[in-house]
């Protein structure tokens, strides 16, 4: 279990939150056979996939289909990863199917929506005698909603991967993927503001970490804070809904679709390796189809005989 992590952390680069996790999993898998077989260890060649499955079985009815599916790829790569490696001759998961997961859409906000709420982000922060964290958030999320990032990335952005003069900035994604995307000019400036700001107030705190966004302390933000500042703003300009950072990327990626964008396009910028991934995240709104389809179809009964 330790040469696989060694092997997801170095090799394949995987996300803290991804290692985390699969570690977790491994370690539920191991107690579930000792219990089974009775015996304080367990060879790898005595891992059948009837024991994949018992293990499966008593998670059924106490996780989310989401988390029996990742459990399996888990246990997949585990065992894919010794194969390979000469340490067993079978991959005793290979054969076992995922669940049948109900794809969800996101929550996200319409365009007025985001635009009440980014503008009220930016009339609060140039709010005379506001605090350095007024302008950090209407920044924050600002990169946000203009780049689609996501909430790892955009917490994880140093003040060097921002390249003001071309509008551009550098994103280590999944995997340790680079990829270079575009950021709007209100994106630009409310970052600006937030840095001249910080340097006035707190300058300590600017030069105490490379983090583009900090807080209090002069650290990296965490993306809990995000998540929780995100629900506080939004319920402070009167946008009662329950929305992650990953619904500012969701209507960043439906806005720019139903405004035209090539698809292939916002793949790119999302840095999604699947063109299925991109389309699961963007739908356009009913309204948008009856227009094209009334706009296209020559027996639409909207149109006049």
């Amino acid at each position: 279990m330790e040469l696989f992590r060694t092997y997801l952390r170095l090799e394949l680069g995987v996300s803290p939150h991804t290692l985390r996790a699969y570690q977790s999993d491994l370690e539920q898998f191991h107690e579930h056979l000792l219990t089974k077989t009775g015996s304080p260890s367990v060879s790898v060649d005595e891992i059948t996939s009837d024991l994949v499955r018992s293990f499966l079985a008593v998670l059924h009815s106490k996780v989310e289909k989401t988390s029996q599916a990742r459990k399996i790829s888990a246990l997949r790569s585990f065992f894919g990863f010794l194969h390979e490696r000469g340490c067993t001759d079978k991959n005793p998961a290979s054969g076992i199917t995922h669940p049948k997961i109900k794809s969800r859409i996101p929550s996200f906000l319409t365009v007025d929506d985001v635009f009440h709420f980014l503008d009220s982000l930016r009339q609060w922060a140039r709010t005379p005698g506001a605090s350095w964290r007024r302008s950090r958030n209407w920044a924050l999320y600002e990169c946000l909603y203009s780049t689609g990032m996501r909430v790892s990335e955009v917490v994880g952005l140093n003040e060097e991967d921002l390249f003001e003069a071309r509008g551009m900035v550098l994103v280590l994604g999944k995997g340790k993927k680079e990829r270079i995307i575009p950021v709007g000019k209100k994106a630009l400036e409310a970052v600006d503001q937030y840095l001249r700001t910080l340097e006035e107030q707190s300058p300590g705190l600017r030069t105490k970490s490379p983090a583009l966004f900090v807080n209090a302390r002069g650290d990296r933000i965490s993306t809990r804070s995000v998540h929780r500042i995100l629900l506080a703003e939004l319920k402070r300009c009167g946008l009662w809904k329950p929305l992650s950072p990953h619904g500012l990327r969701h209507s960043f990626a439906t806005h720019l679709l139903n405004s035209g964008a090539d698809l292939r396009a916002i793949q790119e910028m999302l840095g999604h390796s699947s063109l299925s991934t991109t389309q699961r995240y963007t739908h356009v709104h009913l309204e948008q189809l009856m227009k094209t389809y009334d706009a296209a179809h020559p027996r639409s009964r909207r149109k006049s005989p």
